[in-house]
């Protein structure tokens, strides 16, 4: 009884091998397409549920990436990094937030690494797939993390498998709370203009400017 418990409990072991090998692979053949683009723009829906307190909100927002700078609009707010500082705008109270990349009292996903953060840190494995429009399929893979003290219980990246681009994340807290972030356009290599991911505090005569 003792063998035969051992021998599926290897036949088991071999199994989750073999899916996070593909899942691996799958990943990798994403960062090398991703690697051939100059810059990314995409227009996205974000999504944020939490059923145990009743909470639902969802949002539109767009996005342009080149190396590690990057301007994201979101829920009215504009955000951009030149690669050494994060300027948060908001217009509504005419403030301006300006504080190091590498702050470490950010929190979340940084914008500029939303299509690489998985490369560390995240155990990833095999998951469902899904059919899209098209004759396309999503494929899921879970990244599970490795610090035992995340708050994110678990991710799931969607990926094109067509394409082999980002088509959907969903990231489910310890708490409950779900956050689905789903491209709605790619648009690789857009002719932007020079001063895209340039701040001037001239253009905000009359705002507060914060500087942390």
């Amino acid at each position: 009884m003792k063998i035969k418990l051992l021998f599926v409990s290897l036949l088991s072991t071999g199994f989750i091998f073999a899916q996070d090998q593909r899942a691996a692979t799958l990943l990798e053949e994403v960062s090398e397409t991703l690697a051939n683009y100059s810059n990314i723009y995409i227009e996205f829906s974000y999504e944020l549920v939490n059923r145990k307190e009743y909470i639902k909100q969802k949002e539109q927002g767009t996005l342009v990436l080149q190396d590690n700078k990057y301007l994201l609009h979101l829920m009215g707010i504009q955000q951009l990094s030149d690669g050494k500082n994060v300027y948060t705008i908001n217009k509504e109270n005419e403030e301006v937030l300006i504080e190091p990349v590498d702050t470490e009292l950010s929190e979340g996903l940084n914008p500029s690494e939303l299509f690489s953060f998985y490369k560390e840190g995240y155990l990833s494995s095999w998951d469902i797939a899904q059919p899209l429009y098209d004759d396309r399929t999503i494929q899921f893979v879970k990244l599970t993390p490795i610090d035992t003290y995340a708050q994110v219980a678990y991710l799931l990246l969607g990926i094109d498998t067509k394409t082999k681009h980002i088509y959907k994340l969903i990231e489910v807290g310890e708490n409950g709370t779900e956050t689905t972030l789903t491209v709605r356009s790619f648009t690789p290599n857009k002719i932007l203009p020079t001063n895209t991911f340039v701040f001037s505090e001239a253009d905000y005569p009359n705002y507060y400017i914060d500087r942390f």
